[in-house]
């Protein structure tokens, strides 16, 4: 779009817009950081008597678990970005929206259609439209912005109404240029389609559509320019958020505490359970337990939780990546099943055979896409798989000149595969305690420690995926104890030390 002279800085500078839109809401969130950081502590609160939570604290709280939410998903994610979203037409919402939304667009244009025309919905259309486009501008953009005033200004524009002086088409051709000065370069087709609108009230209503775009645009950029801000003051922010939770709601620690209580009972049993079968023992002395081998234990049992039910305070912002390394690691430990029984069943002539274990795990995978929705029928997809199974197998038995399998061969590996659904299945257990162990190693690992633990047998055809995800749950894991440490040091405190000195609590306790 050609410009002239003497608007070619404000368009340059508007056109980078996106880059430092919202630098006051950005310098605003830093100054909110800086002074979280400094004045809060990073430890909870001591305990204190229960309260009456107000109508106001509980909205505060709310907000700060809004924001702390937000911060967490835009830190983290990557991908995370604002979608312009509509609402489903056969919605009752969505249809009240859409007639609505036609009643006023038919009001304004029967008011832009009589004699003389009736200019006051648009009037109220072009101060709204100014104050989005100003909003766009960045500090600075004084000549553009004054220009925006000048021609949008709407005192003038009813004057010249009420002397049937508008120049409606003008108007908008002047919103058209300035949107495609401060639009991101996605939208010059937009604003290329607008240009292409007759209709005076359909290009007002597209207008606004476009605008909502950019407002989403802009939004995005700034989420994206914030993202390394909060990656390094995430711990910090998260933990004062969190503080402030707890001293607008006391029992903002209700669940955690609840969590954590529960792995202390298991590993007493646990270790109850040893003892018990070890010559010798003791069982009237109280074990001693590490509050670390108890937080861990703690996090394990989230890759088996059941998420109908309430996640813990402390790993909200993080309940939808859990439950998705979940639904993973479930479907890894059904193929590392039908791999392990495939191996028994068929035994050595398919043991050393190159890429038939990828080939099985490949075959596998995609019937069992979206295992975790109410609607998947597992049994019917590892009998696909087991179908699957017996053809690639005798596939590659005849290739090589062997005989194939029989079919009592092939119902007996079929019944096995079929059979691994059923509870307390001795393969599915084998497994799934092989994958708990290999959980449990990578939790003990320092933090720093880039390796992998070595792989428990019968994983080795899921290795790769089990090291992905082992990556991801121990750097959520790794994340979640460096921001909500103090807090689960004083619930292990009074838990397991409550008759213990508190400086020997405190250095026992989890400080990763």
């Amino acid at each position: 779009m050609p410009l002239n002279d003497d608007q070619s800085s404000d368009s340059d500078s508007s056109r980078l817009s996106e880059s430092t839109a919202s630098s006051s809401d950005s310098e605003y969130s830093r100054q909110s950081f800086n002074s979280d950081s400094s004045s809060k502590p990073s430890s909870p609160a001591s305990a204190s008597p229960p309260k009456m939570v107000t109508f106001d604290e509980l909205m505060a709280a709310a907000r700060n678990l809004t924001n702390l939410t937000l911060a967490h998903e835009i830190a983290v994610n990557a991908n995370f970005c604002i979608k312009h979203g509509d609402l489903p037409q056969n919605s009752f919402v969505g249809t009240v929206k859409q007639i609505l939304h036609k009643a006023f667009w038919d009001c304004l244009e029967s008011e832009l259609n009589e004699d003389p025309p009736e200019y006051e919905h648009a009037i109220k259309l072009f101060a709204e439209i100014k104050e989005i486009l100003l909003s766009f501008l960045t500090p600075g953009a004084n000549r553009i912005q004054n220009q925006i005033c000048e021609v949008l200004d709407t005192d003038l524009i009813r004057q010249q109404a009420e002397h049937n002086a508008v120049d409606i088409h003008g108007l908008a051709n002047y919103i058209i240029n300035t949107m495609g000065k401060l639009c991101a370069p996605i939208r010059d087709n937009d604003i290329k389609q607008l240009k292409a609108t007759g209709n005076i009230v359909e290009l007002l209503r597209q207008i606004f559509h476009v605008l909502d775009l950019m407002k989403m645009d802009m939004a995005n950029y700034t989420i994206q320019n914030l993202r390394p801000y909060l990656q390094r003051n995430l711990v910090d922010y998260e933990r004062t958020k969190f503080q402030e939770i707890l001293e607008e709601t006391p029992s903002a620690l209700d669940l955690t505490t609840e969590w954590i209580k529960e792995s202390i009972e298991d590993e007493l049993s646990s270790t109850s359970d040893e003892s018990s079968s070890s010559p010798g023992a003791d069982s009237s002395s109280k074990p001693n337990l590490s509050p670390t081998l108890v937080l861990n234990n703690g996090y394990l049992k989230l890759l088996q939780w059941d998420y109908h039910k309430t996640i813990p305070e402390t790993l909200i912002t993080d309940e939808v990546r859990l439950q998705e390394l979940r639904e993973k690691l479930n479907q890894l430990k059904i193929i590392a099943c039908v791999c392990l029984i495939t191996n028994n069943t068929v035994g050595a002539a398919i043991v050393n055979v190159p890429d038939l274990a990828d080939q099985l795990k490949r075959t596998s995978f995609p019937l069992l896409e979206g295992m975790n929705k109410k609607t998947f029928d597992l049994k019917e997809a590892l009998n696909a798989i087991s179908v699957q199974i017996c053809s690639q197998v005798n596939r590659s038995l005849s290739e090589r000149g062997l005989p194939t399998l029989n079919t009592e061969m092939q119902n007996n590996l079929m019944g096995q595969i079929a059979s691994i659904v059923e509870e307390n299945n001795p393969v599915s257990s084998l497994i799934d305690k092989r994958i708990q162990f290999f959980m449990k190693s990578l939790l003990a690992l320092p933090s720093f420690q880039k390796c992998m633990p070595t792989m428990p047998g019968g994983l080795s055809v899921i290795q790769t995926e089990m090291e992905f995800v082992g990556s991801q749950y121990a750097s959520i894991v790794n994340f979640n104890k460096q921001v909500y440490g103090p807090f689960y040091a004083s619930i292990l405190r009074k838990l397991l030390f409550s008759e213990a000195p508190r400086g020997k609590a405190e250095t026992e306790a989890p400080a990763n």
